[in-house]
């Protein structure tokens, strides 16, 4: 399978071009559109001298034929190797060069590419160090995770691990400790001391994490449920969870 793929949106194309552009091989634009965020990204194209042309609508319809869900692609598309997720090991080399508390989120079991590309957004927005999944059962890193993600599955590293457990274990070995998010908790995210190097476990959609998984966890916590739903979409309550973790530690820094 190659690792080129088309992406699309004005986002993700011009955060490829600012951060990678030596990854892509040729970006198309719409033939009419001459508006001021496509002119920008053409003068980014042959700043970076990359190969661009300008082409009929149809002919960008006709790259996403194959994709189940609809594309709008915002009249621009590049050809680019895709960002590979990193395995454990790199993970472990990464938090053990870190000079600042750790911050991970761990997706088990997240298979909505729209889900992870928001997770991977939230993530990056708020200064997390990695994002941890099982290489097995999650969405792969893909055109739609690149659109929805903003620039972040460009930025922020990720690391698709083969033993989700044995990951969890040998985090904690390194002083990271680990908080499951689940229903059945007895304490919310907002009674934890999340200024510790931390590591936040979010669960599938709709089965939340798997047993091993759970059991790898030093805390359990929630979100304080006031309506009538049950749960948040894992994107919001990981965007919740992550934004709890900087208020604690701006707090902490102001002293």
């Amino acid at each position: 399978m190659s690792d080129l793929e088309w992406i699309y949106g004005i986002h993700a194309v011009e955060n490829a071009l600012n951060q990678q552009p030596e990854r892509i091989k040729e970006v198309r634009f719409q033939e009419g559109r001459d508006d001021k965020k496509t002119q920008r990204l053409m003068q980014l194209c042959k700043a970076n001298k990359v190969r661009h042309s300008v082409v009929a609508r149809r002919d960008l319809d006709q790259l996403f034929t194959s994709n189940k869900d609809r594309v709008v692609h915002q009249g621009v598309v590049a050809y680019t190797t895709m960002n590979k997720a990193g395995n454990e090991a790199d993970l472990h080399t990464l938090v053990a060069g870190l000079d600042e508390t750790p911050l991970i989120i761990i997706l088990d079991g997240v298979t909505d590419p729209h889900n992870l590309g928001a997770c991977l957004r939230s993530a990056d927005a708020a200064g997390a160090h990695a994002v941890v999944m099982p290489k097995d059962n999650s969405a792969p890193l893909n055109a739609t995770v690149s659109k929805v993600a903003c620039g972040a599955a460009e930025s922020i590293p990720v690391y698709a691990v083969t033993n989700l457990a044995r990951t969890m274990k040998k985090l904690q070995d390194q002083g990271v400790w680990i908080f499951g998010t689940a229903g059945e908790a007895t304490q919310t995210i907002y009674e934890q001391d999340l200024t510790i190097p931390t590591a936040i476990v979010m669960g599938a959609e709709g089965d939340g994490m798997r047993r091993l998984t759970r059991e790898q966890c030093d805390y359990l916590v929630k979100l304080p449920m006031a309506g009538v739903v049950s749960s948040l979409n894992v994107s919001v309550a990981t965007g919740v969870c992550l934004y709890e973790v900087v208020r604690q530690r701006a707090v902490k820094a102001k002293g």
